[in-house]
């Protein structure tokens, strides 16, 4: 099943989507909730962040290939760190280069579990019976803030819309082999599965909540392929006009537009 949210004219409401058809539905996605007899063409809606999120944790260096290809270890545990909730926007939505760093602006195609319930110290054999399910990310980032500028990777990937997710949440899907593309104005850039992840699904899920309490709505980025801008030769940032896609199989395409 498709979850998403959207927004018709000044009212936001969420709706099951099936193929171009939004049915409308009342209620709490992390609760309880109930299908209307409203029902809407997509292509009349405006699309929203499927969730509001309380906390963005992401995983770094979780593809051999693209640890290789930023000369970095492979890692021992996950590596987590975090995007501000102010970065998180929908499918569609133009995504501003900031004026503070608009030169080295990458994008990182990412799958996002998005937890259902709250997990504290769960197993793996766990970890997905508390995820609502899944969607398109992209990890952007502002390479020079991230590698250059500043010691931490904080400001470099919070800024404003540099969390794209959706276009919906999927609720039915095996995550154990799924293609990950990412596509610069149509060109591909990033392709790989998530057979290909350091660490899986389940067990990303399972180490964050030994280390925090994941509330409901809480998304975890899980790492990204290779193939990223910086690391191309000569590197590939973005430029105003740009479009980039994340495409994952089972879940469809997020589809961004960046202005400068």
């Amino acid at each position: 099943m498709r979850l998403g949210r959207f927004q018709l004219e000044e009212r936001v409401f969420l709706g099951r989507v099936e193929e171009n058809a939004v049915y409308e539905i009342k209620g709490d996605i992390l609760g309880e909730y109930a299908e209307t007899d409203k029902v809407h063409d997509i292509g009349e809606l405006k699309f929203l962040p499927p969730i509001d999120p309380p906390n963005v944790i992401c995983i770094g260096l979780n593809y051999r290939s693209h640890a290789a290809e930023s000369n970095m270890k492979l890692p021992q545990r996950p590596e987590v760190f975090f995007k501000l909730t102010t970065a998180v926007s929908a499918h569609e939505e133009c995504i501003a280069l900031p004026k503070i760093a608009p030169r080295m602006v990458d994008n990182e195609a990412e799958l996002c579990a998005v937890i259902g319930k709250t997990a504290k110290d769960i197993e793996p054999e766990e970890a997905l019976l508390h995820c609502l399910g899944f969607t398109c990310s992209n990890d952007i980032s502002a390479r020079d803030c991230q590698l250059k500028l500043d010691n931490q990777w904080a400001r470099g990937k919070s800024l404003d819309g540099f969390c794209p997710i959706g276009p919906w949440i999927e609720t039915e899907l095996d995550v154990s082999d799924l293609e990950v593309e990412g596509l610069l104005n149509g060109v591909p850039m990033q392709k790989s599965s998530t057979a290909n992840m350091i660490f899986t699904i389940a067990q990303i899920i399972s180490y964050c909540s030994k280390n925090f309490t994941l509330l409901p709505g809480t998304l975890i980025l899980t790492g990204t392929p290779e193939g990223v801008g910086y690391a191309r030769k000569p590197p590939v940032f973005v430029k105003p006009g740009d479009v980039y896609e994340v495409r994952i199989k089972g879940i469809g395409t997020l589809r961004n537009r960046f202005a400068g």
